[in-house]
């Protein structure tokens, strides 16, 4: 692979270094900030030999190119762009920064939550498993065992809200371990325990509003969102300290004031507002899935890829921790799970039925990277590209998600969703192995039915082929009908000069692209504007249908070839409307170009004047 060339052509497909904001890769993909999106030519790019899929998530632009590669398409990109190597890290920034506010705010939940998952997944194992171990032996209960494993399941969710002041204090910038006071004040054992107070506890005033509103001595237990709003009050009074204390009495003073207001107002105000809007958003949640008939759970599991399509889908971890915290049953999970393996059954049913390798390569490991719950591959490479596809996944996701709701199923963790999924959710095994087939098999078909590739789309009649007594290795056939034209003569000067290859034009009296002989489709551009052949003989050949035509994004033409498709001579390649590519203000001249000329003694154009379908074009010796 020439990764120079990939780089460049890369580079190019986005519009050039002026429209780079920022660039990083990761094991398999760079991931590219852009400052003005109209400007990627995506169709172009998805097709750069090397590049084996484009999507767009969390803001950045993602090209796939594969383990051990990209690193050194990267190295020559940074290069070429003029850029210095950025960390993942800071392209999140970048792309963060362009984002809508409500994105961002909803990204800043992920970028809290997620850091502490592992705790919570850990602990929601070890809940699953013991409640596994209990039921197989009832007796293991009043064991020391039992006894020591009850009380390292439920940590995280006993502690959550000191996890969740710690990860906010890193995010918002605050010191963690005041951060982590503030969580330690909201569940400090002189508070009557929330679960308590949920089972009947009887509850004192801890502080009054002028006799109008008394606020009750009662710990946070089970909420959320109000220690990240805690927490980010503090960090706001800290720097607002930090800038205006003399630093000979900031380490005193700048923790003590900023622990004393922020304690005092998230007991009195903060709290209680926003864990009542936490409690009536939690309702509404289980209100929504517990609908009869799983009506609920369908719109939700239908919605659920869209939102992941916008970017918004970390709202969920604080609907998820919440139920957790409040009765450790987290009901949201196995809705995502039936959107995810949805998704990747429809794009596991693209990867089967198209005959275009360059897709089947694309989808195959996406879908199964969607089935173990990472879904963007296949949602914005494969489904999302196809449309089709994703709507499939959708349906199927909501009735997978329905089932799920019917038959009460739960998670003790989140974070984990799909195959993994299955070691939270041991409570309601069956139940879940019922959601994850339904939603699979549903998606699967409909994704089948749905999905065709280009030449599935609209068959086209061959061209009646020219007897084969007539036909010379030597020789290159007219793929169109029109007149011909010396290569010199073309306007374009990358044609004109032989940059891509030697060959001749056609200047096309009627649109239609036939195969000049038995081959195979090697490249077949998303705007069909242009294929390239492998023949039988060894030529390889490039038709491209007009001057700059790709500017078009494929209005006026069509393709009935997909890449990879098996081709004879006198089939029918791509069709194309003459006068609306004219009325755009563009030639539909069409270079015929061998592009492996040195393979070749000689090349040269053998037609003068007007040409039939399969008259001889270019006469080569080798």
């Amino acid at each position: 692979m020439d990764y120079n060339k990939c780089a460049s052509e890369i580079l190019d497909a986005i519009g050039g270094k002026d429209n780079l904001a920022s660039a990083a890769h990761c094991a398999t993909r760079l991931r590219l900030v852009i400052a003005d999106n109209g400007k990627v030519k995506k169709s172009v790019l998805e097709n750069i030999d090397g590049v084996k899929g484009v999507f767009e998530a969390a803001g950045q632009l993602q090209v796939i190119i594969g383990t051990g590669t990209v690193n050194k398409v990267y190295d020559e990109f940074i290069k070429l762009a003029g850029v210095e190597a950025a960390s993942k890290d800071d392209v999140k920034k970048a792309a963060a920064a362009k984002a809508p506010w409500y994105k961002r705010a909803i990204k800043t939940l992920g970028d809290i939550f997620v850091p502490i998952i592992p705790a919570i997944v850990a602990t929601g194992l070890l809940c699953g498993l013991l409640g596994g171990l209990s039921k197989a032996f009832p007796d293991m209960a009043d064991t020391p065992i039992y006894t020591l494993l009850d009380i390292f399941s439920n940590a995280a969710l006993t502690f959550l809200p000191i996890l969740i002041a710690v990860s906010a204090a890193k995010i918002f910038g605050a010191n963690i371990y005041l951060g982590a006071v503030i969580g330690m004040i909201m569940i400090h054992p002189s508070l009557v325990n929330a679960w308590s107070v949920g089972g009947g506890t009887e509850t004192s005033t801890l502080w009054s509003w002028f006799g109008l509103w008394n606020i009750q001595n009662t710990g946070y237990q089970g909420h959320v969102i109000p220690v990240v709003i805690a927490v980010l009050l503090l960090s706001v009074i800290e720097k607002w300290l930090h800038k205006r204390v003399p630093e000979m009495f900031d380490l005193f003073v700048t923790p003590l004031v900023s622990v004393l207001i922020t304690g005092f107002l998230t007991m009195t105000v903060i709290g209680p507002v926003f864990s009542q809007l936490e409690t009536w958003v939690l309702a509404g949640a289980q209100w929504l899935i517990s609908i009869p008939f799983g009506i609920g759970s369908f719109l939700m599991g239908a919605a659920y890829a869209p939102t992941v399509v916008a970017g918004v889908h970390h709202m969920y971890n604080a609907i998820e921790l919440s139920m957790l915290a409040n009765n450790g049953m987290n009901t949201w999970m196995p809705i995502a799970t039936a959107a995810n393996v949805a998704q990747g059954a429809a794009a596991l049913a693209v990867a089967v039925k198209t005959h275009n390798r360059k897709i089947k390569s694309m989808a195959l490991p996406a879908s199964l990277s969607a089935f173990m719950g990472i879904t963007e591959p296949a949602i914005f490479g494969v489904n999302v590209r196809f449309v089709k596809p994703l709507v499939a996944g959708m349906i199927g996701g909501a009735c997978g998600a329905a089932i799920a709701s019917i038959m009460g199923v739960y998670a003790t963790a989140n974070g984990v969703t799909g195959l993994f999924g299955f070691l939270i959710t041991t409570d309601t095994f069956v139940g879940y192995l019922l959601t994850f087939v339904v939603a699979t098999v549903v998606a699967f078909v409909l994704s089948w039915i749905l999905y065709k590739d280009a030449a599935e789309e609209a068959p086209a009649p061959a061209v009646e082929a020219k007897p084969a007594a007539s036909y010379d290795d030597n020789c290159v056939y007219s793929p169109l009908k029109g007149a011909a034209v010396l290569m010199a003569d073309v306007p374009d000067e990358t044609f004109a000069t032989d940059v891509l290859g030697m060959g001749a034009a056609v200047a096309p009296s009627e649109g239609k692209v036939i195969a000049p002989a038995d081959g195979e489709v090697s490249t077949l551009f998303d705007t069909h504007h242009a294929i390239g052949l492998t023949l039988d003989n060894g030529m390889e050949m490039l038709i491209h249908v007009g001057i700059n035509t790709v500017e078009l994004n494929g209005e006026g033409y069509k393709a009935h070839v997909s890449e990879g498709d098996r081709v004879v001579r006198g089939q029918t390649l791509i069709t194309f409307d003459i006068p609306l590519i004219q009325s755009k203000g563009y030639k539909t001249i069409t270079p015929v170009i061998i592009t492996n000329p040195d393979d070749f003694k000689d090349i040269h154009k053998a037609a003068d004047g007007n040409v039939d379908f399969l008259d001889k074009l270019i006469e080569t010796s080798k």
